[in-house]
């Protein structure tokens, strides 16, 4: 059975930073493109971070130079460190796991992802 269950979120002045966490279980972790999503009300799911199974990175547009997505395999475990917390970053964040693909991040859109968390809500003001 696929888990992913997020943590870290709150609300945080602008400026500020955060930390993420989402911890993964019921297939091989490592093995895995991770990523990173958010969405607000009445707006699509955008692509924040993606990590590869060796540590490639993608980030979205408009959060690279303040965010940084990484991976550790042996706690199951991806992290998004959020930095220069920004009002426009105000979301509900989910975690997602490609569980078809190969490693490899490049050129992954939202629905390729098939296993997702329930989300934690971060709140900039």
């Amino acid at each position: 059975h696929v888990q992913l269950v997020e943590s870290g979120g709150g609300s945080v002045q602008t400026g500020g930073s955060l930390r993420l966490s989402c911890s993964a279980s019921g297939y091989t972790f490592s093995s895995r493109c991770m990523g990173w999503f958010r969405q607000v009300p009445g707006k699509e799911r955008e692509g924040v971070a993606r990590v590869s199974s060796t540590g490639g990175t993608y980030y979205g547009d408009s959060v690279k130079g303040r965010f940084t997505i990484s991976r550790d395999n042996a706690k199951n475990t991806v992290y998004l460190q959020m930095n220069s917390l920004e009002s426009e970053d105000t979301a509900m964040y989910y975690c997602a796991a490609d569980l078809t693909r190969s490693g490899g991040c490049a050129g992954r859109r939202v629905m390729d992802f098939d296993a997702w968390g329930q989300g934690t809500q971060v709140t900039v003001s």
